[in-house]
């Protein structure tokens, strides 16, 4: 039975010892084990295998496709093209909110990029669908593709991110660059990169009448829902959207996917269950990437190294049909005092599939750029880097004025530099070698993310047997959400662990918002924390209202929740089971709803980020310009700490895409035909083992009453954007070379 709020005051919890904890994952015996069920591991009776034709071109139609010989073809149940794709409610190509995207659905025989879905294949199995997919053999009217970042007619975008103004002026920039005793003008480019989770997008899908049951990735399943809804013409409430675990994200699965409806729609065609998963080539390019960019920075500081201005410029890309423009130059408004900052951006559109969010879009392109410009100052000037970071700490947020809500910067700085021995490093470059001869170089980036959180819901249940239950749609693509936020549950109904029940990961449960942003924790975490608090006052006003409990007449908010048990505020000799008082009111359980959003008036007075320091050594071959990263020691600032072992493992894996960022990962393009030519991974680099032999993160103690009830902040993304600035820094501190190009190749010290 469910309860609304009380609106008397809510009774006091003890928190136990659950929050703050170092739990293992709640799944991961089932993970290890093999027992954890992701969508692909669904097999539901008559299922049927699709497979997706994609386009060998970037720009121009496909003028013929051989759908007699894919049909004919042993086993093939269905071929789809734009001439026999049924129908949809809405437009794929329609926006009607800024979180929606267009979606290639076979709307016609155009090709608007490399790798679009241009037809689907539906057979009795996996092998007859994709040698069905072969004998398509399109052939196209091929056009000319735009695919470099100068190809194009540049244009200022109307916004960038998701609705930050595309220019943002403080000060006058041009008089005090004019001014100053040191300047610095220089650019950056960064690369192409592409999403590659270790679970590829699929989808199990089935139809029943108007009723649709699937089995997907996602990280927003509310919002899933609702787009598969308006597409399809049926009411949310008719899909069921199951998503328990993910085998990683980093964005691309925050939103339902082309190719996830193209499933449902060969589902719905054939009339049975089918099963669509993409190859590992074929995520390169319908779902998601992180656009290129050209950064230009000018700086300018007084003799004493006091920096007077800051101009950060970013050229980027998105697709010639759609919009996501990454935010790099708002990395500039935030970390380093200058009296006058402006960030600025343009774009061209290019034929290739839209960017999207991508793990820290705009932060990490932007960071590399600034904490490489941030260096290169510090040296212009003669001073440590850490010194000049020092000498221009904000202690208010620059482009804006507001005050942090909480900002431990400074320990991160003091932290990180004594665990790395930054104390030991000399001024000048190429001044250390190991004893085989090889090159050392320290460096080090400041870290930053903003503090975001969205809207959620939770229910919470309490039970006549002692048990407690936490149900909310949230998403755990491998970042512990199951642990973290079931620690957060057990704490608000002042239960052990062991006595709660989670359910979280489908779409039937309250809508926990999506895991993006590094806001997953926050933003689910106050919605249980809410829901348990509520019905532990429903509870409470159970027993202060009944002449036969021994809390009888101690008011709602009189009593303390601890260890399953409510107890009077001022004597704690009066208490009584939450079991006890159940029994007595007939009840088998007692249940409420919790919310959460973020304070607009907290948002609007206080600049709310986690913040950290990365400290890298990297060793060089002076004569082949091979580069290792043989330590890097980062610390960081992010509020309370639910878990801290779910929060190393965060933080490592940000800062070893930081590594990657510097030294490893881009998709190269074929500009004659718009194709990436590097779509796998065995030539799409990321880092192994082997490339990051010590990495060490240090969480710094931080309380932050603003951000929300339970000080949480995020984690994900905040150690991808000073890490790979770091590499970069340390990388020119042994070899004395500036690679403003990334990844960092060794053609580039080489040649200098």
């Amino acid at each position: 039975m469910s309860e609304s709020p009380p609106t008397s005051p809510m009774p006091h919890i003890r928190h136990g010892s659950n929050i703050g904890q170092p739990l293992t994952r709640r799944d991961g015996i089932l993970k290890v084990t093999g027992a954890a069920r992701y969508a692909a591991d669904n097999h539901p009776n008559g299922l049927a295998y699709a497979v997706l034709a994609l386009s060998s071109i970037a720009r121009g139609r496909v003028a013929f496709l051989d759908v007699q010989a894919a049909k004919s073809h042993p086993g093939v149940v269905e071929v789809i093209t734009p001439a026999n794709r049924p129908a949809l409610a809405e437009d794929p190509d329609a926006k009607t909110n800024p979180f929606m995207f267009k979606l290639d659905l076979l709307q016609s025989d155009r090709v608007r990029y490399a790798n679009q879905p241009i037809a689907v294949v539906v057979a009795e199995t996996l092998e007859a669908a994709t040698e069905g997919a072969a004998l398509l053999a399109p052939k196209y009217e091929v056009e000319d593709p735009i695919v470099a970042l100068d190809a194009g007619e540049s244009f200022v975008p109307p916004s960038v991110g998701v609705g930050n103004p595309s220019e943002i002026y403080k000060g006058d920039v041009a008089k005090k660059l004019a001014a100053a005793a040191n300047r610095l003008d220089v650019t950056y480019e960064t690369p192409p990169q592409y999403h590659n989770p270790m679970e590829p997008h699929a989808i199990v899908a089935a139809w029943d009448g108007d009723m649709l049951s699937i089995d997907t990735p996602s990280q927003a399943l509310a919002m899933a829902q609702g787009r598969l809804a308006g597409l399809f013409g049926i009411s949310p409430d008719n899909i069921h959207i199951r998503s328990p675990f993910l085998g990683g994200g980093f964005g691309s699965k925050g939103f339902i996917s082309g190719p996830q409806v193209l499933g449902v729609i060969a589902a719905r065609m054939v009339g049975r269950p089918v099963k669509l998963v993409l190859r590992r080539e074929q995520m390169f390019g319908p779902v998601g990437h992180r656009a290129p960019t050209r950064q230009t920075i000018r700086m300018g500081t007084d003799a004493q190294g006091k920096l007077t201005a800051i101009a950060h410029h970013t050229r980027t890309q998105s697709s010639t049909f759609d919009d996501f423009f990454e935010p790099a130059s708002d990395a500039s408004h935030t970390l380093y005092a200058s009296p006058a900052i402006s960030t600025s951006h343009d774009a061209v559109r290019v034929d290739t599939g839209t960017p999207l969010f991508m793990r820290a879009p705009g932060e990490a392109t932007g960071s590399i750029a600034l904490e490489s410009a941030i260096d290169e100052m510090a040296n212009a000037c003669g001073m440590d880097p850490l010194t000049f970071r020092l000498a221009n700490y904000a202690d208010v947020e620059p482009i804006s004025g507001k005050p942090f809500s909480s900002k431990a910067l400074r320990e991160c700085y003091t932290r990180g530099a004594e665990r790395f021995g930054w104390a030991g490093r000399p001024l000048r470059t190429g001044q250390m070698r190991d004893r085989d001869g090889l090159l050392v170089g320290w460096g080090m980036g400041t870290a930053t993310f903003p503090a975001l959180m969205f809207q959620a819901n939770a229910k919470a249940t309490l039970r006549r047997d002692g048990q407690g239950m936490m149900e909310i749609g949230a998403h755990d693509m491998g970042q512990g959400a199951w642990t973290a936020l079931a620690q957060i549950a057990a704490d608000a109904l002042a239960l052990d662990m062991e006595a709660i029940a989670f359910r979280s990961g489908t779409s039937d449960l309250p809508d926990a918002g999506i895991a993006g942003g590094s806001a997953h924790t926050a933003t689910a975490g106050m919605a249980i924390h809410n829901a348990g608090a509520a019905v532990i006052a429903a509870l409470a006003d159970l027993a202060t209202s009944d002449a036969k409990s021994p809390l009888f007449g101690a008011g709602n908010g009189g009593v303390i929740a601890r260890g399953g048990c409510l107890y009077a505020r001022n004597d704690e000799s009066r208490n009584e089971s939450f079991a006890d008082i159940l029994s007595r009111a007939g009840r088998d359980e007692i249940s409420a709803q919790g919310q959460s959003a973020a304070d607009p008036s907290a948002q609007e007075t206080y600049a709310m980020h986690s913040h950290g320091a990365v400290f890298a050594e990297v060793k060089v071959d002076p004569d082949l310009g091979q580069i290792r990263t043989t330590r890097v020691v980062g610390a960081f600032a992010a509020g309370r700490i639910i878990n801290p072992r779910m929060v190393e493992s965060q933080l490592l894996g940000g800062m070893i895409w930081g590594v990657s960022f510097a030294l490893h990962e881009q998709a190269h393009m074929d500009r004659r035909s718009g194709r990436i030519i590097n779509a796998n991974l065995g030539e799409y680099y990321i880092p192994v083992n082997a490339d990051v032999p010590s990495v060490e993160a240090i969480t710094v103690e931080e309380v932050d009453s603003h951000v929300n009830a339970l000080g949480i902040k995020g984690v994900g993304e905040i150690g991808i954007t000073g890490t790979a600035g770091a590499i970069a820094n340390a990388v020119w501190h042994a070899t004395g070379i500036r690679v403003r190009k990334f990844p960092i190749t060794l053609d580039q010290l080489i040649t200098g």
